[in-house]
């Protein structure tokens, strides 16, 4: 027996020596492979990409994971002891490992046989969420162990509670609590109940299976069995837990909801960054704040809007009746245009005649009523409405409703700063989820008399001047490699005779500037357009160039324009301002360069400035002739506005498949687009002048509500002369029917009408006063 005992007890000793030696080189093993706890003084958190207006309004989010990180600081003491009470109540008094807890765990296991949860302390869950995978092997507890005792040495229990409450997942994409505040509840932290501090501690045991929004009696459960928990460890008091346990959830889901609505340039910011950053756009947190004004952004939007429903209304109701398979309300909501199910129609019989009116409910069951003034566009067709049926209504500015529908045509809008080439607002269509496709930018399209402006600069430079007089006339053109002969007309289908340059384009003549173009040399002309940023394969080398035939995006005519409403310079567009890091630190400046008509000739050199284009003299002779189109041109319903700074050119192509505006002041130039996406025609005289200029005008309405006006400064080389308009000669004062003209100094008409009187004289005009008579 003694000889039994005895090498029993040498087992054991081997044993015992054994395992401590298993268990030192098991230790050595495991320490060599465990990471750094001090990475954890220096963590990242994935946070999506935000990106925000210049007046610093959201515009959208891009990233699979919600986060907002936060101070523990700013988390509130009750919603700390929410967690403490539903995660680990010994939290402020282990070191990092619950041993009595991984005592009844491993109890259970051999008892069992069965793993049993439990045991894992907030500061084991930070190792495993931050340092260690999720799978469930006996090395990895062990390291989680080792890692927890490490990591309560080098860390604050403050610290660490603010790693747990800002990483751990708390279900539908949010990850820390102040995500899970924002996506349950829409709130704060500060804002939370005791109710809803105790559901979001709730939620890591099992985020799935104690979710409000998809398990709502199983979250109620845990929220009690919470705070229960949190009345046992008088972190409150009776009265607080049984109000708090009998609140009904209120948990719904939110969406982050941006400021405004940019989302075609948000698209474009998110490609840019992810060009940049590649798939860590989506998780640095990086803060992106655009050149895009909230106020302009929003109107812009109104005004495309606009626009394309009243050129739908010009073309009738389609009626379409809304496909019944799709349940109502899930029906979805298209730009401005809501669904909504007719209740009651309203016959209505008075001495102007039949009319009719709407009582409609929306999605959200509310009633609405919609009165024929907003119905009549439809005429007819209107009268054909019945109860029951489906049809989609929009809210008008007076907050009228009116009936409506999904218009088929599409349009851009753009506005830049002309001093830098900033894009202030931009809308590539009607509605981006219904087409990402973002005409501003993709969209190549005639700018059709758009152009002009680059065949009228060319003139100028050539030696012609405003006054300058061409043949309005019939005109055959060979086309070699063509059956048949080109007979280019003016819209109006009629000819005028010899016609000033000046009063060519106030009326877009299409056979001056064929003729002009001709004259010059095709090849002046693609020179000049390619000084403003064209590309050599957006111009045919053809005289159907001076009608605009090539192809440009909304963006490049805004930037065409932009140079003479700042002097003459062109700048590039841009729309990333600053990146910021999610600790604020900026990691990108955008530095454009800007216009400087007030420079010198040296000091433009500097590579700080954009480069000139054309002549301060050049450009104030265009910006003389673009401002007459305004005011007695294509463009007159631009006056509305009451400003005699406006200019612009409208543009139509054949068979008005594109309606364009171009249009522009010192502070703000801005394109208008409308067309159909696959060239069909947009109707008989849906001109740029009809089609596009309104949608121009709504957004100058707002854009120039507060600047003042801008007069054109003469430059030094500019001269004016009292000229025949009948002859672009000079003539007498004393002609009645002569008119003021500049000049570039070296070309002013060396023949006179009438000789007189010396034309230069003056008439008892003021400078100003006859300055202001050509505009």
């Amino acid at each position: 027996m003694a000889k039994i005992l005895k090498w029993f007890a040498v087992f054991c000793v081997v044993m015992v020596l054994g395992v401590a030696v298993f268990g030192y080189f098991l230790y050595n093993k495991l320490l060599a492979e465990l990471p750094d706890v001090k990475a954890l003084h220096n963590v990242q958190y994935q946070i999506p990409l935000s990106i925000y207006s210049k007046d610093k309004l959201l515009i959208a989010q891009f990233g699979e994971k919600k986060r907002t990180p936060v101070n523990i600081e700013e988390v509130p003491r009750q919603l700390i002891n929410a967690f403490i009470a539903a995660e680990d109540d010994s939290f402020y008094e282990h070191p990092g490992v619950d041993f009595k807890g991984l005592l009844r765990a491993g109890l259970q296991l051999v008892l069992t046989g069965k793993k049993k949860q439990g045991g894992s302390t907030i500061t084991m869950q930070v190792t495993r969420n931050f340092l260690l995978s999720n799978e469930k092997t006996y090395t990895r507890k062990l390291k989680e162990i080792m890692l927890a005792l490490k990591i309560e040495h080098e860390y604050s229990k403050n610290k660490i509670l603010e790693l747990y409450l800002n990483q751990i997942f708390m279900g539908h994409r949010a990850y820390g609590v102040a995500a899970a505040a924002q996506v349950y509840y829409g709130k704060s932290l500060t804002e939370l109940s005791l109710a809803e501090q105790a559901m979001i501690a709730g939620l890591p045991k099992a985020p799935s299976l104690y979710n409000p929004i998809t398990n709502q009696e199983r979250a109620i459960e845990r929220r009690n069995y919470v705070l229960h928990r949190m009345f046992e460890l008088n972190y409150i008091t009776q009265q607080d837990y049984e109000e708090a346990s009998q609140h009904p959830s209120t948990a719904k889901l939110q969406s982050v909801t941006p400021e405004i609505s940019a989302l075609y340039l948000a698209e474009m910011v998110r490609q840019k960054i992810f060009e940049l950053y590649g798939e860590q756009a989506y998780t640095s947190g990086f803060k992106v704040y655009t050149t895009i004004n909230g106020t302009l952004q929003t109107t812009a939007n109104n005004a495309l809007s606009y626009a394309l429903h009243a050129y739908d209304e010009r073309h009738g109701y389609r009626h379409s009746r809304i496909s019944k398979s799709i349940p109502f309300n899930e029906l979805p909501v298209i730009g401005d245009t809501l669904p909504a199910a007719v209740r009651r129609v309203q016959n209505n019989s008075a001495a102007a005649g039949r009319s009719i009116s709407f009582t409609a409910s929306l999605q959200d069951k509310r009633l609405i009523e919609i009165p024929w003034e907003n119905i009549k566009w439809a005429d007819s067709a209107a009268f054909g409405i019945r109860s029951g049926n489906i049809i989609r209504v929009r809210q008008l500015p007076n907050n009228t409703w009116a009936l409506t529908q999904v218009p088929e045509v599409e349009g851009a809008f753009v506005s830049l700063d002309p001093a830098n080439g900033a894009i202030l607002a931009l809308t590539g269509g009607f509605d981006f989820f219904r087409n990402k496709y973002n005409r501003v930018t993709q969209s190549k399209r005639q700018p059709g008399s758009g152009f002009k402006p680059i065949i009228y600069t060319t003139a100028l430079e050539q030696g012609y001047t405003p006054a300058s007089l061409i043949n309005d006339a019939p005109i055959v053109i060979d086309n070699p490699g063509q059956e048949n002969e080109w007979r280019p007309e003016n819209y109006s289908k009629k000819f005028y005779g010899p016609t000033s340059i000046r009063s060519a384009i106030t009326h877009s003549r299409n056979i001056i500037s064929i003729r002009l173009l001709k004259e010059m040399g095709v090849e002046k002309a693609v020179a000049t357009a390619l000084r403003f940023g064209f590309a050599k394969e957006q111009i045919p080398n053809t005289l159907s160039l001076a009608l605009g035939s090539g192809d440009a995006t909304p963006l490049q005519m805004a930037r065409v324009y932009a140079t003479f409403a700042n002097g003459g310079f062109l700048v590039k567009p841009y729309f990333i301002e600053r990146i910021e890091s999610n600790e604020g630190e900026i990691i990108y400046q955008a530095k454009p360069k800007i216009a400087c008509p007030t420079c010198d000739s040296a000091q433009e050199l500097d590579r700080s400035y954009a480069p000139r284009i054309i002549t301060p003299q050049i450009c104030f002779l265009m910006n003389s002739l673009l401002r007459d189109v305004v005011q007695h041109g294509t463009a007159t319903g631009a006056k509305i506005l009451g400003r005699q700074d406006l200019a612009g050119k409208t543009g139509t192509t054949n068979e008005q498949r594109d309606a364009w505006f171009n249009g522009y002041t010192s502070s703000n130039v801005a394109t208008a687009w409308v067309g159909f996406d696959d060239f069909s025609p947009l109707g008989n005289a849906e001109t740029g002048g009809v089609a596009a200029l309104p949608m121009w005008i709504e957004f100058m309405r707002v854009a120039l509500k507060d600047s003042s006006e801008t007069a054109l400064k003469v430059p030094e080389g500019i001269v004016r002369a009292f000229i025949s308009p009948e002859t672009g000669l000079l003539t007498a004062s004393a002609n009645k029917g002569g008119i003021w003209e500049f000049f570039q100094a070296d070309h002013v008409p060396a023949s006179y009408t009438s000789s007189a009187v010396d034309p230069l004289t003056d008439t008892g005009q003021s400078d100003e006063e006859a300055t202001e008579s050509l505009f």
